[in-house]
């Protein structure tokens, strides 16, 4: 038995930072923005106080731009919870990630910059466990620079080369699914486990009901990315920890 359908699947709530505020957009479209807090650092308490092992944080500016916006607000959710933060957006070069992780983040989120194969393998060397892959894809093909271009890469191929490069750990987006809440690409899922079996493979898009979190479950995810569903109280945390136990 795969040892990965056996453990817990780790639940983790988004929070999407977009000029300081917490906002969530539709499959990464920026003029399709929802703000759902003028706090997020109090967005951020309220999930730790939900039971969250874990907050994954995106500075969306920092996608589309190339270098971190809002490294303030993050320092701030940092210092207010107990539990990791993990951030994406603008993570392109060894001093955004060396800054990030100064202000108390405990991992970040190689996106774009990943498709340079001798970057992301000196940050894996150097950053160890502290640093995670970010794939995101459109029709299983990697989209960059917050999801604004399109590329001919195979999500599945990427992921292959950077496990081979020493990382361990890899958050895939499905970017068709994101933020429609019409259900995970559980399939796309799979197919990126199996390619790299070595490897945790952390699900995000889509994720609205008790039934997908047993599926990325059953398909061997370590954790699941939860944004709009919680967001518009489709799914409460409680009901999502529950399913992925």
């Amino acid at each position: 038995m795969d040892m990965r359908l056996a453990r817990a699947m780790e639940i983790i709530p988004a929070i999407d930072l977009r000029a300081g505020r917490c906002v969530r957009l539709v499959q990464g479209d920026y003029r399709r923005q929802t703000v759902f807090s003028d706090d997020p650092v109090a967005t951020a308490c309220h999930w730790e106080q939900q039971g969250a092992p874990r907050l994954h944080v995106v500075d969306l500016d920092g996608a589309r731009e190339g270098e971190p916006h809002d490294l303030s607000v993050v320092a701030d959710i940092c210092g207010a919870v107990a539990i990791p933060v993990q951030l994406g957006g603008g993570i392109r070069n060894e001093l955004a990630a060396r800054k990030a992780l100064d202000i108390g983040v405990q991992r970040v989120i190689l996106g774009t910059a990943a498709l340079d194969r001798e970057l992301a393998r000196g940050l894996a060397a150097a950053l160890g466990d502290s640093l995670v892959a970010g794939i995101d894809a459109r029709d299983g093909l990697v989209a960059v620079r917050g999801w604004l271009e399109q590329t001919a890469t195979k999500a599945t191929d990427l992921a292959r080369d950077l496990v081979a490069l020493g990382i361990r750990c890899i958050v895939y987006t499905d970017i068709a699914s994101d933020g429609m809440l019409r259900g995970a690409n559980v399939p796309a899922m799979r197919a990126m486990v199996a390619a790299v079996p070595e490897a945790q493979v952390i699900a995000s898009g889509g994720v609205t009901t008790t039934d997908d979190i047993r599926n990325l479950r059953d398909a061997g995810a370590a954790g699941a990315i939860i944004g709009m569903a919680l967001y518009t109280a489709r799914l409460t945390l409680k009901e999502a920890l529950q399913e992925a136990c």
